[in-house]
């Protein structure tokens, strides 16, 4: 796939691009980590917006977190009514250039003209020998070019751990991988657990996520049906539901509560805590179930078992990812409609809302996500043994 690959000094000064959300971010984890082990003497930078700049903090595979607000300068209208953004970028202008980087990495499709522009202008900045990204016919800065065969020809995992080939790296292991401290270990045991043991809490515990992050709020499957998923699995195996997502999702959180038919116990932890609580969150949980979001990557790289439920979105390219020896923890529900997926096709970013109908999610019932709950459970549930100290 690669025109040519380029072994760096073992202390090459490398800059990795991933101005994207929590999601995408640790979708990069397996590159990031390839660059690490196969550069241990290296400087490896990361380029990052500020939704996910802290998600990495204290993993040595990186050592300088650069943030930009990229959000700022999406558009061109933005620049033209906004030119004092422009101020913004000086002292990113100046890291770039101070940075001595022999390498940047470009982890983005060019798929946009505006946004081919940007990524031209920071590669360039850099000052960099080697500017390595994905080739789709737009990527004539790159001087070492993976072919990019378009969303879902290969998952975006894949994609980012051929960047790390080209850029010399061997891949060991392809699992996600998110830093978590006892201390934010501890904080989610007493959200989970409050004074109780783990033994006395009622199981499974299953976490249910129906928001999808502000982005394309389409991707979300009906507030009814998750109701009506935890009434038929509280009637199946029993146990409680966590309710996660961000602060601005407690009201769509409160509306399934009361949409419960059962008597499952539930608790909203909507902003309860950070990203990285809420990862440690999941990690103890018997499983997950939700929408495509950055909070349904983040349990799968906590080894909770998960089921992705996907309508327009193109789950080839942004499904759960794990590697071989776990793949069968994670599941996608999803539709077969001639139209899908309509977010991200091809070399096209699509439609984000989708279309009016949604047949995709419309159309989802609630019985072949209860059928993937209940065979994940019977296979994965985790046994009731720890204690809130061991969490």
């Amino acid at each position: 796939m690669q025109k040519h690959a380029v072994a760096l000094q073992p202390d090459a000064h490398i800059l990795v691009v991933k101005l994207a959300g929590i999601g995408d971010l640790l979708l990069a984890t397996p590159a990031l980590r390839a660059l690490r082990e196969s550069y241990p003497q290296a400087t490896i930078d990361l380029l990052v917006t500020p939704d996910s700049a802290g998600l990495l903090n204290g993993w040595d595979a990186i050592n300088h977190v650069i943030v930009l607000d990229k959000y700022l300068f999406d558009y061109p209208r933005q620049i033209i009514t906004h030119p004092q953004n422009l101020a913004r970028l000086r002292p990113l202008w100046h890291a770039l250039r101070t940075g001595g980087y022999d390498a940047v990495i470009l982890m983005h499709h060019l798929t946009l003209p505006f946004g081919r522009l940007k990524y031209q202008v920071l590669m360039r900045a850099t000052g960099a020998r080697w500017r390595i990204g994905l080739e789709n016919g737009h990527g004539w800065f790159l001087n070492i070019a993976v072919q990019d065969a378009g969303f879902g020809a290969m998952h975006e995992a894949d994609y980012y751990m051929a960047l790390a080939e080209a850029a010399g790296a061997t891949i060991s292991s392809k699992s996600l991988y998110v830093p978590l401290t006892d201390e934010e270990r501890q904080k989610a045991a007493q959200l989970v657990y409050g004074d109780n043991t783990r033994e006395d809490t009622p199981h499974p515990i299953i976490t249910i996520h129906p928001g999808s992050g502000g982005y394309s709020t389409a991707r979300r499957w009906s507030p009814e049906r998750f109701a009506q998923l935890a009434d038929t699995l509280f009637h199946d195996t029993g146990g409680q539901l966590l309710l996660v997502g961000g602060p601005e999702e407690a009201e769509l959180h409160q509306r399934i509560i009361s949409m419960l038919r059962s008597s499952m116990p539930a608790r909203s932890l909507a902003g309860k805590g950070s990203i990285r609580v809420a990862a440690a969150v999941l990690e103890q949980a018997d499983l997950f179930i939700g929408n495509d979001s950055a909070l349904m990557h983040l349990a799968t790289a906590v080894g909770t078992p998960t089921i992705a439920i996907f309508g327009l979105t193109n789950y080839k390219a942004w499904g759960p990812y794990t590697d071989a020896a776990t793949s069968s923890k994670t599941t996608v529900v999803h539709l077969d409609l001639s139209c899908m997926p309509c977010f991200y096709r091809g070399h096209d970013l699509g439609t984000p809302e989708g279309c009016a109908t949604r047949d995709c999610l419309a159309q989802l019932g609630v019985d072949p996500v209860a059928v993937a709950a209940r065979k994940m459970l019977l296979e994965w549930r985790k046994q009731p043994t720890q204690n809130i100290g061991e969490a």
